[in-house]
């Protein structure tokens, strides 16, 4: 019996429907973006990964552009910052692991399964209401682990459980329908979007969905590096400052104790970092620098060596950025080669 694949942060969008909008047939520039990483095997590059890259400076003026980073992308899981900002402004009262938890992409670790579990009962809800799709445990040796215990994809488990509990809660606060809480005209959505917008600072291009059926909202590279800046240098006690505040204080509640974003936001004092299925990457500094990145395959292998370079073109370093940016391959059971930043 093949080994169940890695699940992502998030899937293919299915078909727009209802308030959705529709994104164009193709949103990726004719002109092929510049190699961010190479892939090399025994000293020969056997692959590449292209892609487009946006450092913002403390000011927030493009400092480095490669590739075309005005055009608009699906963040994936890099929105739920902003999504969780949303659900604070909708009125619903969280702090701490519990907003780490909502702005999350968890690994399916027992600590995320248990307080996402808390947090149903706290609201009064059956988990049966979430409706992000029953998955496995995002990080590998957890779902190792989670499958020898016998246990089966459930919609806790699902990286983004967290969000969506988040999301059904302050629709039971408000008295708003939960069967459609994840339609883009629910109430919940149309202030998610406001503030993607806000934060962007720019319209949203397009409305998907994506793979836990949460709408989904093109921006720019710019933009989403922009709107990582705005959370971090939000006046204390805003919903965007709450929201950065507490991914920065609980990291592991945001992805998982064997992640990057988790070691950044560890080691690199004051830093906001969050990825993206399809390879999407975000993280803004505290001095008001940001990044955003897109790898155009969608290959999440390239995500670390590129953002490890990213980072030490702004001057960040440290063992983090390397551990970060280490993606050995392997021959034979021996590492044999690499998968290395190419900018």
């Amino acid at each position: 019996m093949p080994a169940p694949q890695p699940s992502q942060p998030s899937q293919p969008p299915r078909q727009p429907s209802g308030a959705e909008q529709p994104a164009p047939a193709s949103a990726l520039s004719p002109v092929a973006p510049p190699v961010l990483a190479e892939v090399v095997r025994s000293g020969f590059v056997e692959g590449r990964h292209r892609g487009s890259l946006v450092v913002l400076g403390a000011d927030g003026a493009v400092q480095l552009a490669l590739g075309d980073v005005t055009a608009p992308v699906f963040p994936r899981s890099a929105n739920k910052p902003m999504q969780a900002a949303g659900v604070l402004r909708a009125g619903l009262d969280l702090a701490e692991e519990r907003l780490a938890l909502a702005s999350a992409s968890h690994s399916g670790e027992p600590f995320h399964r248990d307080l996402v579990r808390k947090m149903l009962t706290e609201y009064g809800l059956d988990p049966a209401l979430l409706q992000c799709p029953p998955d496995l445990p995002l990080d590998a040796e957890e779902r190792d682990t989670y499958l020898a215990s016998g246990a089966v994809p459930d919609r806790v488990t699902m990286n983004c459980s967290g969000k969506h509990t988040a999301m059904l809660a302050v629709c039971a606060q408000r008295g708003w329908p939960m069967e459609t809480y994840l339609d883009p005209g629910h109430p919940l959505q149309r202030t998610i979007h406001r503030v993607v917008e806000e934060a962007a600072g720019e319209p949203v291009a397009a409305v998907g969905t994506d793979g836990c059926g949460a709408p989904l909202m093109a921006i720019s590279l710019v933009g989403l590096a922009r709107a990582f800046r705005s959370f971090v240098g939000a006046e204390p006690g805003t919903p965007q400052r709450r929201v950065a505040d507490a991914m920065r204080a609980h990291p592991e509640y945001v992805a998982g104790t064997r992640r990057a974003d988790t070691w950044l936001m560890r080691e690199v004092p004051g830093s906001l970092s969050k990825m993206g299925a399809e390879a999407v990457q975000a993280l803004a500094l505290p001095d008001g620098r940001a990044l955003a990145f897109k790898v155009e395959d969608g290959a999440v292998r390239a995500l670390g060596p590129v953002l490890a370079r990213a980072l030490t073109l702004m001057g960040v370093e440290g063992p983090v950025v390397d551990r970060v940016g280490r993606a050995p391959l392997l021959g034979g059971g021996n590492e044999v080669g690499e998968i290395r930043a190419a900018f």
